[in-house]
């Protein structure tokens, strides 16, 4: 999570440090840096700066050249861009990314980011009580979750109670439209927030509860009149109240899953 270089140590000198002894004062040592510094998007003239002398992101991308220095078949990433703010947390990331796939080595990222582990991976592994419930592609995961509690856990998914019949499946929202085919009897329908869209024309009224607004888009918690709470995301142009009355309606299929008994969801 903090990079741990070096301090006495150059960006050079860091980076070498995962060289051979043999190697680090090479001709081949310090054109291994010069490679290490294009690979992780580096300007070479911080080659000669200390860590302290660099920003957040800079100090990162140091301490994965230094890791992909001795060519590793596999790198362990361990919450690697929490300390950084949310624009250069992004942009570190996709160069880290970058990096390590032209290095041809497999990396593992550990992250409680949804959003960085779906835009980051080419596999998302999702856990639960020391269990894989679901590894799958990020688009797999988040659009045809394998248990209930994986849809539960990405997106701001609403699971609420239905019932299938003759594949017709029905809950709090009305009858909706399931991705795969769901057996006859009660179900657990997951709706995402961005599936239920406010509208004039839409069938069903709720009551706006609170608002979380994100900038380019806002989440809200609504109450259906049955009583049931759902989220749902608005363009940060249209953001509804807290407190105001809206129509809403749910646009798309929706993951379905036999309901589990009550206390076993997981």
């Amino acid at each position: 999570q903090e990079g741990a270089l070096f301090p006495h140590l150059t960006v050079a000198g860091n980076i070498a440090f995962g060289l051979a002894r043999s190697e680090r004062r090479s001709a081949a040592g310090r054109a291994r840096v010069a490679e290490l510094l294009d690979l992780v998007e580096l300007p070479h003239a911080l080659a000669d700066r200390h860590p302290h002398e660099l920003s957040g992101g800079q100090q990162q991308r140091v301490a994965l050249a230094r890791a992909l220095a001795p060519r590793p078949s596999l790198v362990l990433l361990d919450e690697p861009f929490s300390s950084l703010d949310a624009g250069l947390r992004e942009e570190t990331g996709r160069a880290v990314t970058r990096a390590v796939r032209a290095s041809a080595a497999a990396a593992l990222l550990v992250t409680h980011d949804q959003g960085e582990a779906l835009s980051l991976a080419d596999q998302v592994a999702v856990m639960a009580d020391g269990r894989f419930l679901q590894v799958a592609a990020p688009a797999t995961v988040y659009l045809e979750p394998a248990h209930a509690a994986v849809a539960a856990f990405l997106g701001h998914a609403t699971l609420l109670p239905g019932t299938a019949t003759a594949g017709a499946v029905s809950c709090a929202l009305g009858q909706v439209t399931s991705r795969t085919a769901a057996p006859d009897g009660p179900v657990e329908v997951a709706v995402r927030a961005e599936q239920v869209v406010v509208a004039p024309d839409g069938p069903l009224e709720v009551e706006i509860l609170e608002v979380s607004y994100g900038g380019h888009e806002a989440t809200a918690r609504a109450r259906l009149s049955g009583g049931a709470v759902i989220a749902l995301r608005t363009p940060a142009a249209t953001v509804p109240a807290s407190g105001s009355r809206v129509r809403v309606r749910v646009e798309g299929s929706v993951s379905v899953f036999p309901a589990c008994p009550e206390g076993e969801r997981r």
